[in-house]
């Protein structure tokens, strides 16, 4: 999906030219992600905003999707926002071998994917538990996680 963000004062400016993922903050899975995606980022080409901060929530909002239910991860990048298994692929392939190979799992159709996807973003807490506030990077990150 197309966005312009820019003409949009709810949406706080942030550096675009970086991939964004924001992310649910508070969802225990989500945030292994997060962390699972640094530590294989050796380029650090990703930047970071949960979907509680001003920048998500104003994200989400722009968006049309709800500011309150996080049942996607997304990847705004190249002036584009990307959300269920689109973006975990999109995230995936700019990580380099072995994990760029996953987006072969392409073949398998986007609307199977995303019903698998939304299968487990509908019962993250409940499986893998939530937190009661957002993760904290540690110093060294701070500066690749944008509010």
């Amino acid at each position: 999906m197309v966005y312009s963000w820019r003409s949009n004062p709810d949406v706080p400016s942030f550096p675009d030219h970086h991939p964004v993922i924001v992310f649910d903050g508070v969802c225990v899975f989500c945030s292994a992600f997060v962390r699972w995606v640094i530590e294989r980022d050796t380029k650090q080409q990703f930047l970071f905003a949960s979907a509680q901060s001003t920048l998500g929530q104003g994200v989400y909002r722009h968006l049309g999707l709800p500011t309150d239910e996080f049942e996607t991860n997304l990847l705004i990048a190249d002036g584009f926002a990307y959300g269920k298994s689109e973006a975990f692929f999109r995230i995936v392939s700019r990580l380099g071998p072995p994990w760029s190979w996953l987006p072969a799992g392409r073949i398998v159709p986007a609307a199977l994917r995303d019903w698998l996807y939304d299968r487990i973003a509908r019962n993250r807490y409940r499986l893998f538990g939530r937190t009661d506030a957002c993760m904290i990077p540690a110093p060294e990150l701070t500066r690749r996680f944008l509010t």
